[in-house]
C-alpha cells in the first residue's frame, strides 16, 4: 500500500537507560514517554496523533462509517430501575430511580418517580456539568428513607471521584463535599444521618495521574460537616495495599466491611456492630484463602457466595455469635455451572449461574432447597434482580450479541416476566446468526468461542474477522449487543469472541489456568482461536484483526509480538504493555496478584518472556497497528502505549501502517462521551476497511 509505505513515523528519541533484574540487563530507551506532561511527551504526542488523523481522513468510507453509527446509536436506551425509600404506611418516600439516554446524549440521565405510572423527573444530569460531556456521574447511593441522593463525579475519565449530596425532592444540592475517592461507592446508615466511602490521601496535584495509590482508608461521613471532621472507621497502616469496601445490611444493624488485595477475587469480611456505641470491627474471614461476597443477614446468620472449597461457587451462612469454622452450613451447594451472584427477593434466593459463558437464573428457598427456573428471553445476559428482602417484584435486563438490552419486570410470586422498556434500533435481528463453537487449545483445553456475522456468509476464507478477547482478572465475556459490532457486521464482517481462560467463564479454576506463571496459556488460546477460524475457512491471516482492551490489549500485544503472521491487524486499546514496570503506576501494583511481580525472579522471567514492550524484534514485519490509549488514564497510564507504540514502529518493517490514536479529556474507557465512543469506532472500523482491503461498507 504506497499511501502506508511512506508514512513518516515521528522521531521516538532514545536515551541510555538499563535496568538489572535479578542479573538480568534490560534496556528501556522510552523510559521518558513516562511523563505525560513534559515538553518532550507532549511534542511527541501531538506529532503522532496528528499523523494518525492524516491517515484516517484519507480514507473516503471514514465520514460514511460515522453517519451510519451515529444513525444506528440514535435510540433510547434504559438502565435497570431500582428503588429505594419506606414504603411502610403513610409513607411516601418510595421512589424509582433508574438511567435514560434520548439517543446521542453524552451521559445518561438520571430519573426518579414514585410509582411506575408516573411521569419521571430528571433528577440529575450530567450533560450539564460539562460543555464535552466529559464530567461523568461515576456512583450513586439513595438514603434508607429515598430523601437523600449521594452520587460521585469522574472528570476526564479518571478513576478519581469527588462525591456530593443531593436533595431527591427539591433537585438541590447540600453543601456537603467528599475528595480524594478512589475504588469506593458509598453506603447510607439507616438514620440518613451519613455514610461510609473509602479514600486515599490527597496526592500531589502535579502527578495525580500517576502516583501509586496505597493506604485506602474507610471513613464516615456525616452530613452538614467538612470532609477534615469525617471519622475513621478502619485503617491499616502495616497494610499499604489493602483496600476496604464498607457496605450497610439491610437491616440497619452492620457494617459489613470487605477487604480487598489488588485485583485478588481471595478477600477478607469484618464487620462492626452499629446498634452498639463505639463497637470495635470484628475479624469475621481473616485469611485471604477464597472470594467471600456477602448477600444478606437474617439477624446473627450471615450469607455468603463463596469459591472456598468449590471453585465454580456456592452459598454458606455463617453465624457470628458462632463463628468457628466446623460451625459454617451449606446452603446451596456447587453445581455444574458457575455461580456469578445472588440477590435475596420475596424471601428466596435469585441465583445467576453461567453455562458455557450465557446466563441462567434459579430461584431457591432460605433453605438452598431448588424453586424455579426464570425463563429467558433467549440464550444471552443479564443483569439486576436487585432490590430488598421484602419485594416481590424486580427488574432484570436481556441482551444478546442481536438483541439490544431490554428491561423487564419480573413477579417473583407468579414467575411471570413482563417487558418495562425496550429499546427499538434500525436494523433486522433476523438478519444475523450467532453460533457457539468449541475449539482446543496448544494443550488440548476445549474453549468456547461465539461468532457472530451476518446471514448468507460464504465460508471461502476471505472474510474480513474480528476477534476480541480479554482472558484474565476473572472476567467473564458473555453475549452482548454493540452498535459498533453491528456496523461491522453490515460490512460483511464476521466477530469472533473466544472465552479464554484467565476469566471466569468456568469459575476460579478456569482464572488460575490463566494467571500469573500460566499466562502464556492465555495468548495460546487465543492464538488456537485464530487458527481455527483460519482453517474452518473464516477467514485468513490476511483478512484477521485481533483487538482487546486493557488486559485485552495486553493479550493483542502479546499475540502480535509472537505470531505476527497470523494476523493482518492489531488494534491494543488501553493495553498493559510493559510488564517490567506496571506495578510502579497508580493502581499497577493491585496487578502483581493476577500478573505475578518483576520482583520475583521466577515471575519476572514469566513476564518477560511476554511482554510486548520487550518481545518487539527489529527488522520484523508486524501486521498493521492501531494503537488507542487516552491522556487521561490513570488506570492503565498511556505510558505503556506510548512506549509501545516508539518501539514498534522503529522495530517494524514492510508497509503496514503502525499507528497510536492518543484520546484527549478520556480516561481507561468508563463515562467516556458519546461523541467520543463514535468516533473511536468510526476510526476503528476506517482503519479495518483500509488496511483489511474490505470491499463493502454501509
Amino acid at each position: 500500500m504506497t499511501v502506508a509505505q511512506s508514512l513518516p513515523y515521528p522521531q521516538s528519541e532514545k536515551v541510555n537507560q538499563v535496568d538489572e533484574y535479578h542479573g538480568i540487563k534490560v534496556s528501556d530507551p522510552y523510559r521518558w514517554l513516562e511523563d505525560p506532561d513534559s515538553p518532550e511527551t507532549k511534542t511527541w504526542i501531538e506529532a503522532q496523533n496528528q499523523l494518525t488523523f492524516s491517515y484516517l481522513s484519507q480514507i473516503p468510507e471514514r465520514d460514511r462509517l460515522r453517519e451510519r453509527l451515529t444513525q444506528l446509536w440514535n435510540f433510547e436506551k434504559f438502565s435497570i430501575p431500582f428503588k429505594e425509600g419506606s414504603s411502610g404506611e403513610g409513607s411516601a418516600t418510595e421512589r424509582y430511580f433508574y438511567f435514560k439516554n434520548d439517543g446521542l446524549q453524552n451521559q445518561s440521565v438520571l430519573y426518579t418517580l414514585k410509582s411506575l405510572n408516573d411521569p419521571p423527573r430528571v433528577l440529575l444530569d450530567p450533560n450539564r456539568l460539562s460543555e464535552d460531556g466529559t464530567v461523568a456521574l461515576s456512583g450513586l447511593a439513595i438514603s434508607h428513607d429515598g430523601n437523600l441522593m449521594a452520587y460521585g463525579l469522574s472528570t476526564s475519565g479518571s478513576d478519581w471521584q469527588e462525591w456530593k449530596v443531593r436533595d431527591v425532592e427539591s433537585g438541590t444540592d447540600l453543601k456537603d463535599q467528599v475528595q480524594w475517592v478512589k475504588f469506593s461507592g458509598a453506603s447510607w446508615t439507616h438514620d440518613n444521618q451519613g455514610f461510609f466511602y473509602s479514600r486515599y490521601d490527597e496526592p500531589q496535584s502535579k502527578s495525580k495521574l500517576e502516583d501509586v495509590n496505597y493506604y485506602q482508608k474507610l471513613f464516615y461521613h456525616r452530613l452538614g460537616t467538612p470532609q477534615s471532621e469525617d471519622i475513621l472507621i478502619y485503617e491499616r497502616p502495616d497494610k499499604k495495599d489493602w483496600g476496604f469496601s464498607g457496605g450497610v445490611t439491610e437491616d440497619g444493624r452492620y457494617l459489613i466491611i470487605s477487604v480487598w488485595l489488588g485485583t485478588d477475587s481471595r478477600n477478607l469480611v469484618f464487620y462492626k456492630d452499629l446498634a452498639v456505641s463505639d463497637a470495635p470491627v470484628i475479624e469475621l474471614i481473616n485469611t485471604f484463602e477464597a472470594e467471600f461476597s456477602f448477600i444478606d443477614n437474617e439477624g446473627s446468620r450471615f450469607w455468603f457466595r463463596t469459591n472456598l472449597d468449590a471453585p465454580r461457587g456456592r452459598v454458606i451462612a455463617i453465624d457470628i455469635g458462632n463463628p468457628d469454622r466446623t460451625h459454617w452450613q451449606e446452603v446451596i451447594p456447587q453445581s455444574a455451572e458457575t455461580l456469578k451472584g445472588v440477590s435475596v427477593l420475596n424471601h428466596q434466593f435469585v441465583a445467576t449461574y453461567l453455562k458455557d459463558a450465557y446466563d441462567q437464573v434459579k430461584i431457591f428457598d432460605l433453605t438452598g432447597e431448588f424453586v424455579r427456573d426464570v425463563e429467558l428471553p433467549g440464550i444471552g445476559s443479564v443483569g439486576g434482580f436487585g432490590g430488598k428482602r421484602e419485594d416481590t417484584e424486580t427488574f432484570y435486563s436481556f441482551t444478546s450479541f442481536t438483541t439490544p438490552p431490554t428491561i423487564y419486570r419480573y413477579d417473583m410470586v407468579t414467575g411471570e416476566s413482563t417487558i418495562f422498556r425496550q429499546p427499538r434500533v434500525d436494523f433486522n435481528p433476523e438478519d444475523y446468526e450467532t453460533r457457539q463453537v468449541f475449539y482446543h487449545s496448544k494443550d488440548g483445553t476445549r474453549v468456547p468461542m461465539f461468532i457472530v456475522y451476518k446471514k448468507g456468509l460464504t465460508l471461502d476464507g476471505n472474510n474480513p474477522t474480528y476477534l476480541y478477547g480479554y482472558g484474565g482478572f476473572n472476567v467473564s465475556l458473555t453475549p452482548s449487543f454493540s452498535v459498533s459490532l453491528l456496523v461491522w457486521m453490515e460490512m460483511g464482517g464476521v466477530y469472533a469472541v473466544p472465552n479464554l481462560r484467565g476469566g471466569g467463564e468456568y469459575g476460579e479454576d478456569w482464572h488460575q489456568a490463566g494467571m500469573k506463571l500460566n499466562k502464556q496459556t492465555v495468548f495460546d488460546d487465543f492464538i488456537a482461536a485464530a487458527e481455527w477460524l483460519i482453517e474452518n475457512q473464516y477467514t485468513t491471516p490476511k483478512k484477521l484483526a485481533i483487538g482487546g482492551g486493557s488486559n485485552g490489549g495486553l493479550l493483542v500485544g502479546a499475540c502480535m509480538t509472537q505470531r505476527p503472521d497470523l494476523f493482518g491487524a492489531a488494534l491494543p486499546a488501553v493495553g498493559v504493555m510493559d510488564m517490567l514496570r506496571f506495578h510502579q503506576f497508580t493502581i499497577g501494583w493491585a496487578w502483581t496478584s493476577e500478573y505475578g511481580s518483576p520482583d520475583d525472579p521466577e515471575e519476572f522471567k514469566a513476564l518477560y518472556a511476554y511482554s510486548p514492550l520487550h518481545n518487539l524484534k527489529p527488522g520484523t514485519a508486524y501486521p498493521a497497528t492501531l494503537i488507542t490509549t487516552a491522556d487521561h488514564d490513570d488506570r492503565v497510564v498511556p505510558a505503556h502505549s506510548f512506549k509501545f507504540a516508539a518501539a514498534l514502529q522503529a522495530a517494524h518493517t514492510g508497509s503496514a501502517p503502525v499507528l497510536i490514536r492518543i484520546e484527549t479529556k478520556a480516561g481507561h474507557g468508563a463515562g467516556k462521551p458519546t461523541t467520543k465512543l463514535i468516533e473511536e469506532a468510526a476510526d476503528r472500523w476506517a482503519f479495518l476497511v483500509r488496511v483489511l482491503d474490505m470491499k463493502v461498507v454501509p
